[in-house]
């Protein structure tokens, strides 16, 4: 049987491989290996792709279990090992913390102000780790992206919980997923600003690097931006309606504190499934058509490789 470790597992064409791949690979178990498990996991896929023979002590399945592994904590275009909270698999238990804060201390504004800041700069993290292509971002324009995304989500947080004050109790605790929706829009474009200025790394089907593609990064962006705003929407919209809901039918009245772990369940569940479900939408090698593509990137194409249709890149995640 062939392996290629050089593609995932699972059929990438249909909704339910992608479904597969990405349930794996954001494992949040992935999030807690060790270096020495990682070092390993790199080491057997490593030696895999160079010489095509099963390490010692392996198989099909424990193989496949370090690529998930290897895949999960490196970074697919730069090869670097990525900051631990800053990998999908870091996603569900991170973020079941953070919406379950946001969602439960929102009824003040420093509350707010507080918890949008702790959501939006895990976003960046999240962001500008799994951003897609190998340019370097420089400290300064770096930090510029952070204050922005940052600034730019606060704002939409702080004018949405200022129309909120007079309506019904439900409208209040759905405040925090319309800032992070708002803030979507604004985070993940700023916190991968290089790529829309440079653009992004984009190949021919066979792997072949042809150049970089500013609408390309647009598209991939745009991607992303749909399926985040989708991964935030059970945990933060379900959640505050059943909370809501248990609430005016007195179920925290002995033990109003009970709201807290009841919110952070909720959200542990929706999260988890969320996050590999949402990434599924799209394949993360996207393909864009090569008469899509920029003007001069385009006529490149055209002129040395004329039976090429589309060219693939990595959208980010």
């Amino acid at each position: 049987m062939s392996i290629d470790l050089t593609k995932p597992r699972y059929d990438q064409g249909t909704y339910m491989g992608r479904a597969k791949h990405f349930l794996l690979l954001t494992n949040p178990l992935n999030a807690f290996a060790s270096t020495e498990q990682l070092d390993e996991a790199k080491r057997v896929v490593t030696e895999f792709k160079r010489g095509g023979k099963m390490p010692a002590g392996y198989d099909l399945d424990k193989l496949w279990a370090a690529k998930y592994l290897y895949d999960s904590a490196y970074h697919p275009d730069t090869g670097e090992k990525m900051f631990v909270l800053g990998r999908m698999a870091a996603q569900a238990p991170m973020n079941t913390i953070i919406t379950g804060c946001m969602i439960t201390f929102y009824k003040t504004t420093a509350a707010t102000v507080f918890w949008q800041w702790v959501n939006q700069t895990f976003n960046a993290l999240v962001n500008y780790t799994n951003r897609g292509g190998d340019a370097p971002m420089s400290m300064t324009h770096l930090l510029g992206s952070y204050c922005a995304a940052c600034g730019g989500a606060l704002s939409t947080a702080l004018y949405l919980n200022s129309k909120v004050k007079n309506m019904s109790p439900i409208y209040a605790r759905l405040v925090p997923f319309a800032a992070v929706c708002g803030a979507n829009f604004i985070n993940i474009p700023m916190m991968r600003s290089g790529e829309l200025m440079s653009g992004t790394p984009v190949f021919t089907p066979d792997g072949k690097r042809v150049g970089e593609s500013k609408v390309a990064a647009r598209y991939g962006i745009s991607l992303v931006i749909v399926s985040r705003v989708l991964m935030a929407l059970p945990g933060m919209t379900v959640t505050p309606i059943i909370t809501n809901i248990a609430t005016q039918r007195g179920l925290f009245c002995r033990y109003p504190k009970g709201v807290i772990p009841f919110q952070l369940f909720l959200v542990g569940l929706c999260v988890t499934f969320a996050t590999p479900l949402c990434c599924a939408l799209f394949d993360q090698r996207a393909t864009l058509n090569v008469t899509s593509l920029d003007p001069e990137l385009r006529d490149f194409m055209k002129k040395n490789y004329p039976k090429v249709t589309h060219v693939v890149f990595n959208k980010g995640l």
